[in-house]
């Protein structure tokens, strides 16, 4: 099916015969061969999404939570298949992959439960201070929607719009990466094997000038919704506004992690690691930018220092995904070496490989505010640090980006991590923890990390629109 494109239902002939490389990033070696759609593929996606919305739009919530649970289910039938297609599209160790596809999995079921309480929530009577009226309200679908996702978390990203998107009542044309479409594919196997009906999800391969920015432009989608680069984004919005789209836009980060100087060493180290170094960096929310208190600064880099060099690269750490990100992580790099920044650890592509885009993970400390380094998202294993001496300095550091994805507190102090929580501008924030992520809390931050929440009820919301009936009473 890699030479195919899933358009109504069905497995079908791109209208050019157009192909795009995919590259294993451990090896640099070619995968397969994807067809890559174009324009008039868009059209025939489109018009069977519409074709397909007439009917969807109006099954009943628990018809469309049967069709979500049963996605989930085949998910977790072919559950290590899938993370090992991942594992090596996008490059991430095995355990990582697998960490995704559970939770695209959690997410499926957890969209499914939305879908069969929408029904209940649907003619709502409204309070009206006035008298002689009643008003109701009513939950729509917010019609056919483009789904535009990234590749550094395949399948799971693609989850997080799709499942809920199913579950408004919308029919879908999905764009995968073109740098990791392969597992991507796999979701139309998957909706021909629970009987989804055609239509209703669409795949399209293609390369963001060729697709994506068709789809955006496109007068037969009502809404997008895109998960990427600041750059990008900001294309997609300016396309939108040509036609009022309504448009979600999970972008960019530059997140802080905060250690007090109350911190247990030990614990803080392993929490920075996963911060900054899990999947490579490649996450909008990497805390890159780490804040100490002076007070336990010395030994916590220290060990900071040793930890980082003890991991094993192509195992704790895979390759970066793609030979541009490789390329783009190493000229940052190059910046920050040459801006003079002290370089503490890393610093280059990693020994022991012959091919590959592995890179050392890599930390600069005491990088001034104006560094680039500092300010600018590098979605690599990049780590920038600062010392501070109070918990109004940390915030003022923390928030001074121009970004508001997440954030990391580290403390002892239960009052003292609520009340940083509560200062910081972040759309999530984890208070002595990993990165966990559930589907029933919100993802999307502020500023110029996007517009718009997925996951939790509110990503349920983004593809409904509200409706209210009024009469007399």
């Amino acid at each position: 099916m890699h030479d195919k494109l899933f358009i109504d239902g069905r497995w079908c002939a791109p209208a050019t015969p157009a192909t795009l490389p995919v590259i294993n990033p451990a090896t640099e070696e070619r995968l397969a061969d994807v067809a890559a759609g174009g324009r008039e593929d868009v059209e025939l996606a489109v018009a069977a999404a519409r074709r397909a919305f007439a009917t969807w739009r109006k099954t009943a919530g628990a018809q469309r939570a049967a069709y979500l649970r049963a996605i989930a289910n085949a998910i977790r039938h072919r559950e290590e298949e899938l993370a090992a297609l991942s594992s090596l599209n996008n490059g991430k160790p095995l355990a990582e992959a697998l960490i995704d596809i559970s939770d695209a999995i959690a997410t499926y079921d957890y969209y499914a439960t939305l879908a069969e309480r929408l029904d209940e929530r649907q003619n709502t009577p409204v309070q009206l201070a006035a008298t002689g009226f009643t008003s109701t309200t009513r939950l729509e679908p917010a019609g056919v929607v483009a789904l535009i996702v990234p590749w550094n978390f395949p399948f799971v990203t693609t989850a997080w719009k799709v499942a809920p998107a199913l579950a408004a009542g919308c029919t879908i044309v999905l764009k995968p990466s073109e740098i990791t479409p392969l597992v991507e594919l796999e979701l139309g196997a998957i909706a021909l094997e629970v009987g989804l009906p055609a239509g209703v999800l669409n795949i399209v391969n293609g390369t963001g000038a060729e697709v994506g920015s068709v789809l955006c432009e496109h007068p037969g989608i009502d809404k997008i919704s895109f998960t990427g680069s600041n750059r990008v984004g900001e294309q997609v919005m300016r396309t939108a506004a040509a036609r009022i789209k309504t448009v979600s836009l999970e972008l960019g980060g530059k997140s802080p992690m905060i250690v007090f100087d109350d911190a247990s060493v030990d614990q803080a180290v392993e929490w920075i690691l996963g911060g900054i170094f899990y999947n490579c960096g490649q996450m909008c929310s990497a805390t890159s930018r780490l804040l100490v208190q002076q007070g336990i600064a010395p030994l916590l880099i220290e060990r900071l220092k040793s930890a980082t060099e003890s991991l094993k690269i192509g195992d704790a750490m895979g390759p970066l995904t793609s030979a541009a990100q490789l390329r783009t992580v190493l000229r940052h790099i190059d910046q920050g070496i040459a801006e003079g920044l002290t370089l503490l650890t890393g610093g280059k592509r990693a020994a022991g490989f012959n091919r590959g885009y592995f890179v050392e993970p890599t930390i600069f400390v005491e990088v001034p505010t104006s560094s680039a380094l500092w300010r600018d998202e590098i979605f690599g294993p990049v780590l920038c640090v600062r010392t501070f001496t109070s918990e109004e300095e940390a915030i003022a550091l923390a928030n001074d980006s121009d970004f508001g994805l997440a954030a990391g507190i580290i403390t002892a102090d239960p009052a003292r991590a609520e009340r940083v929580a509560n200062a910081l501008d972040a759309g999530h924030i984890w208070i002595n923890s990993l990165q966990v992520v559930f589907p029933e809390t919100s993802w999307g931050g502020f500023k110029r990390s996007g517009i718009g929440r997925e996951l939790g009820p509110w990503g349920l919301d983004a593809y409904l629109e509200v409706k209210h009936v009024t009469r007399p009473s």
